[in-house]
């Protein structure tokens, strides 16, 4: 009896929530079919890249209507047993279809059929059995070929320019038929023996540091999860290396995820200036390229430490160590759109399964970390004294009532600011709005420059003029001319980073005056040269956006002023009140890292306000405690569980009719315990000219939540009506914007 055919199960790059079963390829021996590696498929009309999920025996279709796959493009799986578990897991926690989420951990490359092989370096060789006698007449040539016959697998074109042979001298020899042209993969130098890791001393540790690192690097049960709060200015960093450090003498690899592509390359060149082995950075801001080479480096064990934002947690390791997240409280660890994963939440997820210690970092950590340590599933460490002998910045609430401000500016804030330069200081001016102004207004009739694509004002920038909407990208030019009443009289409505920037170089002509927001820093390499010109500078003033705020040492800053300290206060957002907190202590933070002592002045007309004084004078432990306690109050995360169907449209109302149809599908269901909210327009309803609308899901228990939503997914997948809008599920969502 001949054994039954092999069905290959496979997920493909599409938004059907299913696999599909295939035949073999013609000629592929059944042991070269592994999960993990991707094979081109037919699929319809075109061919597709999938990959492998398992080999069965069986499929639901009869044998003789499935298509053979057409290549095997893999000898090797590339992605490990355990992450394509964590991809299969991911896709089902986040609703998401698991073809689509295997994709994102793939590059681009990858997902294309592009070979998993790094780019290939052009060598150049003598050709075999070429008679060198034959040049007799050409002696640079001849003098060519002696010198490429010590080297039978090529030298490089620049190795042969610095033997001293022209390059034209190739193409002329290439000619002859003398030397020809080949190719290798341009492998990174793998890492060296233990004796040769560092290229610098570590730093000496307090007790406090010590303590960490040991929780880090002890004995015994691998996976354990550790939240390291520790103060801005308290060494963290120095802990990681430490602790990578003894991963990297063990043979295995690290990886570090940071929030923002702008923090990538300082923190890369920290790390390159501590070790002696590879390390690659992982990004959004590089090209397929060499995200591919990045990703390789990583896979095949080349790179001792991969550092990276948000995606670089789905690369695979070949030898993991230590996962290690800083500043594990942004929100740009959580994906916003398509597949809507938290990195944070799969770094758990992941150091599980490879059985290596999760260190979570930050000086305010999230609320759900927090609850999670003090719960007991991870472990909690504090490190409250600053490195170096450095002394924590004194904080104060600057009352603006009733006080003339000009350009945003108070007399009494800018007369610190003399005293701070006069004595050779810098001072950090903190504003969370980029542009000139939040936007034009017409002193006549009331006119204010909207969006026509968004429920939103656009901002004002001056370099270039412009109008522009900084939620869709759409730009016009500024009007000089209401365009209801005619009238002239048309005024810059509040202040952003420009307009800061134009008040303090009128009020400090002979200091330099830097800013550093997403516009200033657009070029490639503009934030690394503006941090150095930070460093090389004496006194000077610093003008930006949360840019600033985050991972940045600047030793002589003494003094901080946040110009608007009660954005966030009064927000609709439930974690409005956590992110103003985690921001205005980010970038007092700032303040007095050396031997100096730092001030932070905080302009508020809410002096009063309860959770501003909680925070300023009880800290952010106490402050984090109260807001938990408010959270357990009213049913908020982390002690309910949200989710958060989408959906948008072209027409007005489109939106929130289809979410009724799918809110009266649910009410049709056994709910468990889950409750229902909404239909209702977003808070920002019509943004880049679709109106949105969403229907929020809550319960106490994640079960019979997920059981709901997959069932929806599965039926909104086949569903008419839902082919008419756009529609999404968000699990866990950041927000609700």
């Amino acid at each position: 009896m001949s054994p039954a055919p092999a069905v290959l199960r496979m997920a493909l790059p599409s938004p059907l929530r299913r696999c599909f079963d295939y035949l073999p390829p013609d000629g592929v021996a059944g042991e070269c079919l592994r999960p993990g590696v991707r094979l081109r498929v037919p699929f319809g009309r075109r061919e597709v890249v999938g990959v492998l999920l398992e080999v069965a025996s069986k499929s639901e279709l009869p044998l003789d209507k499935l298509r053979p796959a057409l290549e095997l493009i893999d000898e090797q799986p590339l992605l490990p047993a355990h992450l394509l578990e964590l991809a299969q897991w991911a896709a089902r926690y986040y609703q998401y279809p698991l073809g689509e989420a295997l994709a994102v951990f793939l590059p681009t490359l990858l997902r294309q059929g592009e070979s998993a092989s790094y780019r290939a370096e052009q060598l150049w060789r003598v050709v075999a059995g070429f008679d060198a006698d034959t040049l007799a007449g050409a002696r640079r040539q001849r003098e060519l070929v002696d010198a490429l016959a010590g080297h039978p697998h090529g030298l490089s074109a620049d190795a042969i320019k610095a033997l001293g042979f022209a390059p034209g001298l190739l193409r002329a020899a290439e000619q002859s038929g003398a030397i020809e042209r080949c190719w290798r993969e341009s492998v990174p130098h793998g890492a060296p023996g233990a004796d040769k890791l560092l290229h610098e001393s570590p730093l000496t540790l307090n007790p406090e540091q010590q303590a960490a690192l040991q929780a880090v690097t002890a004995d015994g049960e691998a996976f354990r999860c550790i939240l390291l709060q520790g103060v801005t200015g308290s060494g963290k960093t120095e802990v990681y290396l430490q602790a990578i450090a003894a991963v990297l003498a063990a043979g295995k690899q690290a990886l570090v995820l940071v929030p923002e592509i702008g923090l990538t390359p300082q923190t890369v060149g920290r790390f390159k200036a501590r070790f002696n082995v590879p390390v690659v950075a992982m990004h959004s801001g590089l090209n397929d390229r060499e995200r591919l080479d990045a990703w390789l480096a990583g896979s095949r064990g080349e790179a001792g430490v991969l550092i990276g934002t948000r995606s670089a947690i789905l690369t695979p390791l070949a030898r993991p160590g230590l996962i290690v997240i800083d500043e594990e409280h942004d929100g740009s660890f959580k994906q916003q759109e398509g597949f809507r994963y938290s990195a944070r939440d799969l770094a758990v997820m992941r150091a599980r399964a490879e059985a290596v210690p999760l260190l979570l970092g930050s000086a305010t950590p999230s609320l759900e970390s927090l609850h999670n340590a003090w719960s007991g599933r991870y472990r909690w460490l504090r490190m409250e004294q600053r490195a170096g002998g450095a002394r924590a910045p004194q904080f104060e609430l600057l009352d603006v009532r009733n006080q003339p401000l000009v350009d945003g500016l108070s007399d009494v804030l800018v007369a610190q600011m003399k005293a701070h330069l006069a004595r050779g200081e810098q001072v950090l001016v903190f504003l969370n709005r980029r542009g000139f102004a939040p936007t034009l207004m017409c002193h006549d009739c009331g006119w204010i420059a909207d969006c026509p694509q968004c429920d939103a004002h656009m901002t004002l920038h001056r370099s270039p003029p412009q109008l522009h909407c900084h939620h869709c990208d759409y730009q016009a030019p500024v009007q000089f001319n209401c365009p209801q009443c005619q009238s002239r009289d048309i005024s810059a409505v509040g202040a952003g980073t420009e307009r800061t920037e134009d008040a303090l170089t009128r009020l400090f002509p002979k200091v330099p005056v830097i800013r550093v927001d997403r516009d200033s820093t657009r070029r490639k390499g503009a934030m690394a040269r503006i941090v150095e010109q930070i460093h090389a500078s004496g006194p000077c003033l610093l003008v930006g956006t949360q840019m600033l705020a985050k991972g940045h040492h600047f030793p002589r800053v003494t003094l901080v002023a946040i110009l608007d300290a009660d954005a966030g206060l009064f927000s609709a957002d439930f974690r409005g009140m956590e992110k103003m907190a985690q921001l205005v202590l980010q970038v007092a933070g700032r303040a007095g890292r050396a031997d100096k002592p730092g001030r932070v002045i905080m302009q508020t007309h809410q002096c009063d306000h309860p959770n501003l004084r909680c925070l300023i004078e009880q800290g952010y432990t106490d402050f984090a405690r109260l807001q938990l306690q408010e959270r357990r109050a009213a049913g908020l995360p982390p002690f309910t569980h949200y989710a958060l169907v989408r959906s948008e449209a072209v027409a007005q109302g489109r939106a929130e009719t289809f979410l009724q149809y799918v809110r009266a599908i649910i009410e049709q269901w056994p709910l468990e315990g889950v409750t229902l909210l909404g239909p209702l327009p977003s808070p920002m309803e019509k943004r880049a000219g679709r109106f949105r609308a969403q229907l929020l899901l809550y319960a106490d228990h994640r079960a019979p939540l997920h059981r709901l939503l997959h069932a929806l997914a599965l039926l909104l997948e086949q569903d008419k009506q839902a082919k008419k809008v756009r529609w999404s599920i968000d699990v866990d969502p950041y927000d609700l914007f």
